[in-house]
């Protein structure tokens, strides 16, 4: 693919996860097109329950899928989300989940990937889907 592929995870360390991801304490581990990997602490992403919030799984969800759709859409162009669902199936209570982003479709315009969210013991929280449009980035 591009250039920028051969040094996936060195792209999305350098170019970071954004500020939210920043926040919420989200790290990526591993980066290429195949498949993306990233960690979130559950401490300090709770609701008042002490889960896991639900929308803590999405942002991990989309930060993966949106950075993995940027990475494929190569330069010159941005991938956007236009569409994202997560099915929650489990509740993290403490410790860190991971996820993990593979693709279902990668098109001249459109990414489809899909994130599983797994607890320290390798148990599946949450299954998110997030379609990317890819266009033509803007120019300065």
């Amino acid at each position: 693919m591009t250039e920028t592929t051969e040094n996936a995870l060195e792209y999305v360390l350098q170019r970071g996860g954004g500020a939210l991801a920043a926040k919420m304490g989200i790290e990526f581990t591993e980066f290429s097109l195949d498949r993306a990997v990233a960690t979130m602490p559950v401490e300090g992403n709770t609701q008042p329950a002490m889960l896991l919030h639900g929308g803590a799984y999405v942002v991990l969800g989309e930060s993966l899928g949106s950075m993995s759709a940027n990475l494929w859409a190569g330069p010159g162009k941005l991938a956007v989300g236009i569409d994202i669902n997560a099915t929650h199936t489990r509740s993290a209570t403490s410790g860190v989940v991971t996820g993990v982003c593979t693709p279902i479709h990668l098109g001249r315009s459109m990414t489809v990937h899909e994130i599983a969210v797994t607890d320290e013991q390798g148990r599946r929280c949450s299954t998110i889907r997030i379609t990317n449009l890819i266009k033509d980035a803007p120019t300065s």
